[in-house]
């Protein structure tokens, strides 16, 4: 990837924070009789990202041709387990913030080891440590907003 290229992905990396930053900020702000909308809204903007960082290996996956067949078949199967994962978020709206929280960890530590296998270039490794940092601490401060205003 070209360095124009790894700028923008950096760059789209970050702005896609901006919604869980917002969200949780909205939790502690806004009136309580909307408070449950925002919460909705970060749930669901969470389910959105954890989806999409299984379908990164999907992607992966394809466009490397399946050369290794077992490392294809774990990234197949791990690629729709955070779907699965965000979907579990949805049975209980408080608690579905802490099944997220372990989702993204999870995500991270499973896609670092699949991602070094994948030869995925290091700064992407490290942004999605950065970006999982800031997902994870704003899920947890969305769950305490909704415990303690609600």
């Amino acid at each position: 990837m070209n360095i124009l290229n790894q700028k923008l992905a950096i760059r789209l990396g970050f702005a896609g924070l901006i919604p869980f930053i917002l969200l949780t900020a909205a939790c502690w702000l806004v009136p309580s009789d909307l408070l449950n909308n925002f919460i909705r809204a970060q749930l669901a903007y969470g389910i959105a990202i954890l989806s999409f960082l299984g379908g990164v290996h999907w992607g992966i996956t394809i466009m490397a041709r399946g050369e290794d067949v077992e490392e294809t078949r774990k990234a197949l199967i791990w690629g729709v387990i955070p779907t699965i994962i965000a979907w579990c978020s949805l049975f209980n709206l408080l608690i579905g913030f802490l099944v997220q929280v372990v989702g993204f960890i999870a995500a991270y530590k499973i896609d670092k080891k699949l991602y070094e296998s994948y030869a995925v270039p290091s700064w992407f490794i490290d942004l999605r440590l950065q970006l999982t940092r800031v997902v994870v601490t704003a899920q947890i401060f969305t769950f305490i907003a909704a415990n303690v205003r609600t």
